[in-house]
């Protein structure tokens, strides 16, 4: 959620009113297994201007990326935010005997909120922004070519492999993991708000977050994709952002992260406390103050898909050495 002060409409779109003035609307977006999302919405000015759409961390509401996404907003960005399945506003909310995991997020939600967003930005390319897991979960879903995204941005995302995080710290970390994902196979579900990590979430969605950690593969439940293939043929723009003091996103697991994505053009930029003006940073607490992140990624999502809308139309002029008319792709 952009505003606290947003109102919703159970018919459809809904109008509020932002804290620097612009509309805000809101759409709900309907998913598999009855799930349903609110997607808030800021506009820009220029109708065919990209549209940031923010995924957020596990456990982490919409609503906290407010910060955030007014500064996407007011760079000239439209941006849309939602909660992740069973979070905040979405429905059902995560409990005992909600089952649903990774799979679910990642072929049916993403997607879902993806072709609603296009569909309120008809002129408008769609860059998916992820933060921790919601960066895993776009970038999986846009490799899987289910959102027809034109980019990806990871803020202070990395895989969970367990070797990502060094010797003393990863094993602590492999231990930890298994015994949460025991723990909410035995409970049922995963008390995150009540043991202060990740929210509370489904047996499913620790247990693939465990193995993740364990293996350091995407193997989701219940699908029978090889995610890792899909990874490895991605070919969208992707900037990688790292964040100072970030303990649960480090340099090493976001070095793991990238490596699966070979084919994909990459960039990398790392925010640090002085471009944040000296507040304390760490993988939340950069949100509070991300004037400077969101100016950084408001200039990347503009020279990135300039240079490939430019770079296409030229290759369309070009005569096709077939002679058989193929469409280009423009690197998708």
């Amino acid at each position: 959620m952009i505003s606290a002060k947003a109102q919703t409409d159970d018919a459809g779109p809904s109008a509020g009113r932002e804290q620097d003035g612009s509309a805000e609307e809101s759409v709900r977006v309907r998913s598999s297994g009855g799930a349903e999302f609110v997607v808030r919405l800021l506009r820009a000015e220029r109708p065919d201007a990209p549209v940031a759409l923010v995924v957020p961390a596990m456990g982490a509401r919409a609503r906290f990326y407010a910060p955030f996404a007014r500064g996407l907003h007011q760079g000239g960005l439209h941006v849309a935010v939602t909660d992740l399945r069973g979070q905040g506003e979405s429905t059902p909310v995560a409990r005992r005997g909600v089952a649903y995991g990774y799979r679910e997020m990642v072929d049916d939600d993403l997607p879902a909120v993806a072709r609603a967003v296009s569909a309120a930005f008809p002129r408008s390319p769609v860059v998916l922004i992820g933060h921790s897991l919601g960066g895993q979960l776009a970038l999986l879903s846009s490799a899987t070519e289910l959102t027809g995204v034109h980019a990806v941005v990871l803020t202070a995302a990395g895989s969970v492999w367990w070797r990502g995080f060094g010797s003393v710290r990863g094993l602590r970390n492999l231990v930890g993991s298994q015994l949460f994902a025991a723990l909410a196979t035995a409970l049922g579900y995963w008390p995150g708000e009540r043991l202060g990590f990740g929210g509370t979430q489904p047996t499913a969605v620790m247990r693939d977050w465990a193995r993740q950690g364990r293996t350091g593969r995407y193997t989701l439940r219940g699908s029978d994709t090889d995610y890792e293939a899909a990874l490895a043929r991605l070919k969208l723009p992707v900037l990688a952002v790292g964040v100072e003091n970030d303990s649960l996103a480090p340099p090493g697991a976001t070095d793991h992260l990238l490596q699966k994505i070979p084919a994909a053009p990459v960039s990398r930029w790392h925010y640090s406390e002085a471009l944040a003006g000296s507040h304390r940073l760490d993988h939340f607490r950069w949100v509070l103050h991300s004037d400077g992140m969101s100016a950084y990624i408001t200039d990347w999502i503009s020279g990135t898909l300039t240079t490939r809308r430019d770079g296409a139309a030229q290759q369309s002029t070009q005569p096709d050495p077939a002679g058989e008319g193929r469409p280009d792709r423009g690197g998708d």
